[in-house]
């Protein structure tokens, strides 16, 4: 006898035809159809959900209890409403009544099971019933649903509430970030007309390492090394790309390149960075409160920054007026800083930089704002988001200073997209030294930096420091 026939007898109220339950969820097509809203499972765990929800009572919130102690209550109490019920399931459907119960009392819900996939890297969720994720660099919708927009209101809430940030009519879409550091955006009504939408772009429990980028195909090993000789000579470097590409990552490897006796500030909107040295400082941004006020932008946060005894400052992004004041730190002896910027080629950064610093408001000529950023910004590291799903460092260029009303970039490396594509799709090119010696190197060789010749191809130097 299949579950609707058990729960038709048992409770002797719906028809057979309003029990009939889909295929199970697992065997669902990748683009399923959506759910029927007369699901038995689905509404026998609504009902437990409301039951276990009034027998937990105050206790959801108690702070006294630690997460394994709230666990177990949860459980005991779970296995004791579905007693309640009377309803005759199997050990299979038992088990996932009561792992997706648990999931939404101390969990993320349907999201859950896709926040403990390590193949999944982002969630994006459209409105109660449509989930996709990326996996591979590329796009899937899951089978995972919310039963109602209520549902998925639950679990943004318990999201933003947990790292103090709010969400509601008022203050309608949050940034975020969960216990791991995933990065997570919420939009919900009347700003998203299509129901709540809430994105979540995870990071690695274990940070990235360089190593982990060239077995990637991200970076060449030539290229780490000159990456890495620059942030010794304590160059200052932005990393550009568009969203999605992987320069938070990037930023997190270029950092742990810095030597251990240094101090480093980080700067963040919401804190993402994994630095691995013991010296760190992380500074977060704060959003206005209810009454519009007690703001704490990333502007504030650099100024201050410089008060503290940085060695390093590091910015996890430009987006608006900081960038003047980066700007200035990186030309006033806070040499060796890092940040990002959103930016599809390193020209296309400069430009962007040229724009953010406009915003500070402070009616500068555009000539002296192309001086400063010449001045200031010594190496651009490009990342690309390739169609088949995998991100490339694609160039690394030296801004090398002005030629009139220009600022002049010279790439040291280039990606080659000449290698075509396998049989696959994906792009057999790699990152390539243009076999020009970039100016920057010269400081190396006063520090005594010293670069193996494969580094700049045929035209490399005659140094001999080998990669670790």
């Amino acid at each position: 006898m299949n579950l609707a026939d058990r729960l038709e007898a048992a409770r002797g109220r719906q028809s057979v035809e309003d029990l009939a339950l889909p295929t199970a969820r697992t065997s669902r097509p990748a683009v399923p159809a959506p759910v029927p809203p007369t699901d038995a499972l689905a509404r026998l765990k609504d009902r437990v959900g409301k039951a276990l929800f009034e027998r937990m009572g105050a206790r959801m919130n108690d702070t006294s209890l630690g997460e394994e102690a709230l666990r177990a209550i949860v459980l005991g109490e779970l296995d004791a409403v579905v007693e309640e019920e009377n309803v005759p399931l199997s050990t299979e459907e038992r088990q996932r009544l009561t792992a997706d119960l648990a999931d939404d009392v101390l969990g993320f819900g349907p999201l859950q099971r896709l926040l403990d996939d390590d193949s999944v890297s982002e969630i994006m969720v459209n409105g109660p019933e449509n989930i996709y994720v990326e996996q591979n660099g590329k796009l899937v919708r899951t089978s995972a649903f919310f039963t109602s927009e209520e549902h998925l209101r639950r679990v943004i809430d318990r999201i933003v509430s947990r790292v103090g940030r709010r969400i509601d009519e008022s203050s309608p879409l949050v940034d975020a970030r969960l216990a791991d550091g995933s990065r997570v955006n919420a939009i919900i009504p009347p700003l998203a007309f299509s129901g709540s939408t809430l994105t979540i772009r995870k990071f690695s429990k274990d940070p990235f390492t360089v190593t982990d980028l060239i077995g990637f195909g991200t970076l060449s090993p030539e290229m780490a090394e000159l990456l890495h000789a620059c942030v010794d000579a304590r160059l200052n470097i932005i990393v550009s790309g568009g969203t999605g590409t992987g320069k938070t990552t990037l930023l997190n490897v270029l950092s742990s390149f810095i030597p251990e006796g240094e101090r480093i500030v980080t700067i963040e909107d919401a804190v993402e960075l994994q630095l691995q040295q013991e010296h760190v400082v992380r500074l977060e941004s704060r959003p206005p409160n209810i009454e519009g006020k007690g703001a704490v932008s990333i502007r504030d946060l650099v100024r201050n920054s410089l008060r503290m005894r940085p060695d390093r400052i590091v910015v996890g992004e430009c987006r608006g007026g900081e960038s003047l004041d980066m700007l200035q730190a990186m030309n006033t002896g806070h040499d060796g800083s890092l940040s990002t910027v959103h930016a599809n080629s390193p020209r296309d950064a400069i430009a962007r930089l040229e724009t953010l610093v406009l915003m500070a408001g402070m009616d500068l000529p555009l000539r002296a704002i192309r001086e400063q950023i010449a001045s200031a910004v010594d190496v651009v590291v490009q990342l690309t988001r390739l169609r088949d799903g995998t991100r490339r460092v694609t160039h690394v260029t030296e801004v090398q200073g002005m030629e009139g009303e220009t600022v002049t970039l010279q790439d040291a490396f280039l990606f080659d997209y000449a290698a075509g594509v396998d049989p696959s799709g994906r792009f057999l090119g790699k990152p390539v030294p243009t076999g020009v010696r970039p100016r920057f190197t010269d400081r190396f060789d006063e520090l005594g930096i010293t670069l193996s010749p494969r580094v700049f191809g045929a035209a490399g130097a005659a140094a001999t420091r080998g990669w670790n």
